[in-house]
């Protein structure tokens, strides 16, 4: 009986959008609707992800503190997330790698690597420094999460996977043939199309051209104006590819990966002769250790080079400043509040810090046992200033809520980070000042308005089977307050150590040798739909160019001593 039930709503739903897609304005010039229209009944109809097992790790992984300690390595990489594990992966090929990760093992754990449970890392409680997201709640009173595995937040997020803007490649200075190989590479490792949209994503796709998001642009990794489908790094298997998937394309016998360790600080040495600082090493923890009971590693000396390798911290937008801060690189007020020594004052460390404000909006009316599904399809307003994207998020075992969520992409308002304690295994304090700038309040208010057209689409009341929803407010002051009141984060936080203020346009830190910054702390604002795919390519892309620096170091090496 319930087999039989499922295919009368198959089949009423199939009636329904034969009757509605020839009324939804320029949809019927698209031929890739006719497929995924067909995609959408198949998975309405019952069509599931079969599960597959993880390929073979080649690379060395450890949570043994001992087997580090004292060792000296080309580079060191503090933080396995998102850049930080293509950019191992990419070193390791020239040089010995210790890429050193705060959180466990994403391997085995179902909570990271299994579709169906996308969003139960952010609703699982913390538990003694090694759940794999860290809460953290801003003191504008947002609640966020951070992530903590190897992966980074590419292990606990949605999974969207969608390239920068060309506009946003030039603004920032990179290499434009570097960036599309470092994306290829990427690409052809942990990103797949969509074995089919599900039913609600269908219903997002169809309501946001409905509301007139266009044109239709089909299946795109390119940032673009309109309605898409994009990659995910979950597969067809329903299988999540994480950042740390890319460690197997790295030289095995050059890459040691340590995890449950906890970077306390940078080792710097001086040289009065030279007037000048550098990165020496790192000193860490056990993640769920004692704070005292710290332990070192070292960057190697080469033997017939001048040349040397990085302590580069690739922590994250709020552990890359906050580190800084604790090993004595930052506003100098602050760290004598601590009582950290100061090795460069450095004003900018922790400034700049922004988070895109969100607006979620629940257009089912109660909970219900829905399954979990990440975003699949993106809508790009056409001043690109608003993306929404839907989904279906846990808010316990057996209850979950559909919702739409709408991002403003290039905010003004910016707010700034500091030392909470000198605990690195505890948040700093944040404040990313939401809608502070009445510009994001106007776009704000847009937004909304934008997000209840969305919501009171017919896709969404038949896919519900109830009446089209009530608006949320009728007046341009009610808009505001609704902003004010329901502004939250959708986890693409950014700034801390901006390029020219923090580092350099090769992100190497001002004033500091031997040492870099690369992650998300970097960026100024977040590009494309979501920066993943961003932070992908840019581990890649810095590797890369930090090979070709080595390689021209020791040719000019060699020949200045022939």
């Amino acid at each position: 009986m319930l087999f039989l039930n499922s295919q009368i709503k198959c089949i009423n739903q199939l009636i329904y959008l034969f009757m509605e897609l020839p009324h939804i304005k320029h949809v019927h010039k698209h031929k890739p609707l006719t497929s995924l229209f067909l995609l959408f009944i198949l998975a309405n109809c019952g069509v599931s992800f079969p599960s597959q097992p993880q390929g073979k790790r080649e690379w060395h992984m450890t949570s043994n503190v001992e087997e580090v300690a004292g060792k000296s390595y080309d580079y060191i990489i503090v933080g396995g997330g998102t850049c930080g594990c293509p950019l191992a992966a990419t070193l390791s090929h020239n040089f010995s790698v210790l890429l050193i990760e705060r959180g466990g093992s994403p391997y085995g754990n179902p909570l990271v690597i299994d579709r169906r449970y996308y969003g139960f890392p952010l609703i699982q409680k913390d538990n003694h420094h090694m759940t794999v997201a860290q809460r953290f709640t801003s003191q504008d009173g947002v609640s966020n999460v951070r992530g903590r595995v190897l992966g980074g937040s590419s292990a606990i997020n949605g999974g969207f996977y969608s390239r920068a803007s060309d506009e946003f490649v030039d603004k920032v200075g990179w290499d434009k043939m570097l960036v599309k190989e470092a994306y290829d590479w990427v690409e052809s490792k942990v990103v797949f199309p969509p074995y089919f949209l599900t039913p609600w994503q269908s219903v997002a796709e169809f309501s946001l051209l409905e509301t007139g998001i266009l044109p239709y642009n089909g299946y795109s990794l390119e940032h673009i104006k309109g309605t898409k489908i994009s990659g995910s790094v979950f597969d067809g298997f329903g299988q999540r590819h994480t950042s740390a998937d890319l460690l197997e394309a790295g030289n095995p016998k050059n890459l040691t990966v340590l995890v449950n360790a906890t970077v306390k600080s940078i080792i710097f040495h001086r040289n009065g002769d030279k007037n000048e600082t550098s990165a020496k090493g790192i000193k860490f923890i056990k993640s769920n250790g004692n704070l005292d009971e710290t332990y070192e590693a070292y960057i190697k000396k080469p033997k017939n080079s001048t040349s040397r390798g990085d302590v580069i911290l690739s922590a994250g937008a709020l552990g890359s400043p906050q580190l800084l801060l604790l090993s004595g690189i930052g506003p100098k007020q602050q760290l004598k509040s601590f009582n950290i020594p100061l090795v460069h004052e450095m004003k900018e460390v922790g400034q700049g810090m922004q988070d895109n404000p969100c607006i979620a909006i629940l257009v089912d009316s109660k909970p219900e046992n829905r399954p979990p599904d990440p975003p699949q399809i993106a809508g790009i307003t056409e001043d690109f200033k608003i993306i929404i994207e839907a989904s279906i998020l846990p808010l316990s075992i057996n209850e979950s809520r559909v919702n739409i969520a709408a991002k403003i992409a290039m905010p003004f308002s910016k707010g700034y980070l500091e030392l909470n304690n000198t605990d690195p295994r505890l948040n700093p304090l944040v404040k990313f000042n939401y809608l502070e700038n009445e510009n994001d309040m106007e776009e704000c208010i847009k937004m909304t308005k934008l997000l209840n057209r969305i919501a009171r689409s017919k896709s969404i009341a038949f896919f519900l089977g109830e009446s089209q929803q009530n608006k949320l407010a009728s007046t341009e002051f009610d808009l505001r307050k609704f902003c004010k009141k329901n502004v939250r984060t959708i986890y693409h936080y950014h700034g801390g150590c901006s390029v020219g203020s923090v580092v350099d346009k090769n992100y190497k830190v001002h004033g500091i040798k031997g040492l870099r910054v690369l992650d998300g702390s970097t960026f100024s604002e977040s590009p494309g739909t979501n920066p993943m795919a961003s932070l992908l390519m840019l581990g890649r892309y810095q590797g890369l160019k930090i090979l070709q620096e080595r390689e021209t170091d020791s040719y000019l090496n060699v020949k200045e001593n022939t």
